[in-house]
């Protein structure tokens, strides 16, 4: 009776545990949508790369846009979709604090971008944008996945390198969009997988709770 009032009290306190690891992991940003935003970057510097493309600096801003632009349309429309309709949610605003938290590096990154372009400095708008990116992927990493932070590291890493670069030309995008197709990839599959395997992890703790050898 003893051992079985335990094995009860071991199962009630790991799903408590489990519920309040839950509502902490926030759930607003689909793997999908960052996958597919890697895959529009990499074919976006692809076609910039091509000998049709012109070869200016304002023809490469408005393809850096458009890239921006598609990604943003996938990556909130998503999360405006998961905000109105997850019955979990319930349309309460604090649910988002993991997107402000995420905004002052990206806010930081469109200030540095004007202040560039005004001053002619072309060349170190890529690693700007990597090392930003990198920033804005952990300043949620406390309510994502853990494998965000190394992808943080990762942009981080990457912006440097580029930054440091000799000759690095803003004409030549294609190792940007190699860059973002691997991380937003990587990304994407570490949200979209982290659920299934939460669950699968979780129950894998509380059966071993409930049915193992009681020391």
């Amino acid at each position: 009776m003893i051992g079985d009032h335990i094995h009860q009290t071991l199962k009630q306190v790991r799903e408590l545990q489990a519920n309040i690891l839950e509502k902490q992991r926030f759930k607003g940003y689909s793997g999908r949508a960052r996958a597919v935003a890697g895959t529009g970057a990499l074919v976006g510097t692809g076609i910039m790369s091509m000998n049709f493309y012109p070869g200016s600096i304002n023809a490469h801003l408005v393809g850096w846009a458009t890239i921006l632009s598609f990604a943003l349309c996938l990556n909130y429309g998503a999360l405006v979709q998961w905000f109105l309709f997850d019955p979990k949610v319930k349309r309460d605003i604090r649910r988002l604090k993991p997107v402000i938290d995420g905004m002052p590096p990206l806010l930081v990154a469109g200030l540095f971008t004007v202040a560039l372009i005004e001053c002619g400095q072309f060349s170190y708008l890529f690693g700007m944008w990597l090392a930003m990116f990198g920033l804005a992927n952990l300043a949620s990493r406390h309510v994502l996945p853990k494998g965000i932070v190394w992808l943080g590291i990762f942009y981080i890493v990457c912006g440097a390198a580029l930054s440091l670069a000799p000759d690095q030309s803003f004409l030549s995008p294609l190792p940007v969009g190699v860059v973002l197709f691997v991380g937003e990839w990587i990304g994407g599959v570490i949200i979209h997988y982290d659920g299934k395997v939460d669950s699968v992890m979780r129950q894998a703790v509380i059966t071993e709770m409930v049915d193992g050898p009681i020391e």
